[in-house]
């Protein structure tokens, strides 16, 4: 609740949240992503007491990157656990790509436009090398969603 409200304070319409793990729905009257993540940044640090780093992808973005998963992805959930590296510009998938490490025969890593797709074996996760992203630099400039958290935000947006 006190994120959604935290949101409202901002002037922001149809704030939704969904799991408590910062996913916030929002229509914005005006600004660039780059001010409302400046607006937002700020706001989060002064209401929470935190360094609050946030990556707003558009419900247009956030289409595009379901539509553009690799075919198949998330189609096999009891084989392999799917998420969605979303990254916070300026820095770009392809990028980003050579940044996340990958263990082979576990884990696969696709870059999208506005994503990357990781897929990992689920019988193996324990060897998946995902979890040492956050000591990597890179970390500050991406936010992970799995995969059924990603397809309820575009349903969200689309309602």
């Amino acid at each position: 609740v006190a994120l959604r409200e935290a949101f409202e304070v901002l002037g922001f319409t149809s704030v939704a949240t969904y799991i408590q793990s910062g996913n916030v729905v929002f229509t914005a009257k005006s600004g660039s992503k780059t001010t409302l993540t400046k607006t937002i940044e700020a706001a989060l640090a002064k209401t929470f007491a935190y360094d609050s780093k946030v990556v707003i992808v558009s419900a247009k973005e956030l289409a595009a990157v379901v539509s553009e998963a690799p075919a198949g992805f998330g189609k096999e959930p009891s084989r392999y656990r799917y998420d969605v590296l979303f990254v916070k510009p300026p820095l770009v998938a392809r990028a980003a790509l050579g940044e996340v490490p990958t263990a082979p025969g576990v884990d696969e890593v696709h870059a999208g436009t506005h994503a990357l797709y990781f897929r990992r074996v689920t019988a193996k996760a324990t060897k998946s090398r995902l979890s040492r992203i956050v000591q990597k630099p890179i970390y500050k400039s991406l936010t992970i969603r799995n995969w059924n958290t990603t397809v309820k935000l575009l349903a969200m947006t689309e309602a």
